[in-house]
């Protein structure tokens, strides 16, 4: 009988969980108070902690079920991006992602803190989407997942009011669209 091992087969998006995780671990641990790292707000530009929080702010997540939720969905697309575009890309496209949210956070909403890993799943989605893209061919399923993720996101934007950054969403799926085009431009 064959021997069974396990791989450790996207270190990227393994390693995105498990800081995560351990994020999650240490705000409950510390009554919250590390969580100031791990979210975005309107602080000052002049605070290296402003620019920090712009990329951490991905790591941090409200509670378990939104971790949870984001990282099924991280956990499912990730390593079959991080194997087809290889880890640094994936570490590329996750810290753009995180920057265009926070400062868009930053500057569109200054009265709200942003935290979790939404942008980025995002991203990931519509990325997975040009997975199959051809010279001169736009997969129907691109146009589809497109339609039906940025489409729900503006929805919801515009008429569901809830604790959810619809912005954050969009700006991850265009990040996501964007990178996905470059890397498949061949």
């Amino acid at each position: 009988m064959k021997k069974i091992r396990i791989r450790f087969n996207a270190p990227v998006i393994l390693g995105f969980a498990a800081v995560s995780f351990a994020v999650m671990v240490l705000n409950i641990l510390t009554a919250g108070r590390i969580s100031t790292l791990f979210m975005t707000w309107h602080s000052s530009p002049l605070s290296p902690l402003t620019w920090l929080r712009f990329f951490t702010h991905v790591l941090g997540h409200a509670g378990w079920q939104h971790y949870i939720s984001n990282m099924s969905l991280l956990l499912l697309i990730g390593p079959m991006l991080e194997e087809k575009y290889g880890s640094e890309r994936i570490l590329a496209l996750i810290a753009i992602t995180a920057l265009f949210t926070g400062i868009a956070n930053y500057i569109l909403f200054p009265n709200t803190a942003l935290c979790g890993a939404s942008g980025v799943v995002f991203a990931m989605i519509l990325l997975a989407s040009f997975a199959n893209i051809r010279s001169g061919e736009i997969p129907l399923t691109l146009i589809l997942v497109a339609v039906i993720y940025l489409g729900r996101e503006v929805y919801d934007g515009l008429f569901v009011a809830d604790q959810v950054s619809n912005l954050s969403h969009i700006i991850g799926g265009l990040v996501g669209a964007g990178i996905g085009y470059r890397f498949n431009q061949k």
